[in-house]
């Protein structure tokens, strides 16, 4: 297999690695490009299932939700928000720490809160296949 490999780099010329090289960054630079969501505009807070609040990202502000279990905390500063304290079990919504982009969500199952951002292009992800 060395051996091969070998034949063929002799064969290469110097446009041959700028070709590679460039279909290389192009590669890069698409996957950078297409596969970053939007800039999200709003967080929308949900309990019950049902949009409890919807604030804007561009000012910082806390948002308490109540749930079945207590009080959800959620936190919202330019650009990004959180689940900052949620009476659940397992903290599993608390410990994905700050959203920043379009389509991120946050789940407190046991306390039935959720947070999402919105606005912008969504991420691909598996709730949209």
């Amino acid at each position: 297999m060395k051996a091969r490999l070998s034949e063929w780099i002799v064969l290469l010329r110097p446009g041959d690695w700028l070709v590679l090289a460039g279909a290389l960054s192009v590669c890069v630079l698409s996957a950078l490009a297409l596969w970053r969501g939007g800039a999200p505009d709003k967080a929308v807070v949900r309990a019950g299932g049902k949009v409890f609040a919807e604030a804007g990202l561009a000012r910082a502000q806390v948002v308490e939700v109540p749930g079945p279990l207590g009080i959800t905390r959620i936190e919202i500063e330019p650009g990004r928000a959180r689940v900052a304290s949620d009476p659940g079990p397992r903290q599993y919504c608390v410990r994905q720490g700050w959203l920043t982009r379009s389509g991120a969500v946050a789940i407190c199952a046991p306390n039935q809160v959720s947070l999402s951002l919105a606005g912008g292009a969504a991420d691909y992800d598996s709730l949209n296949y």
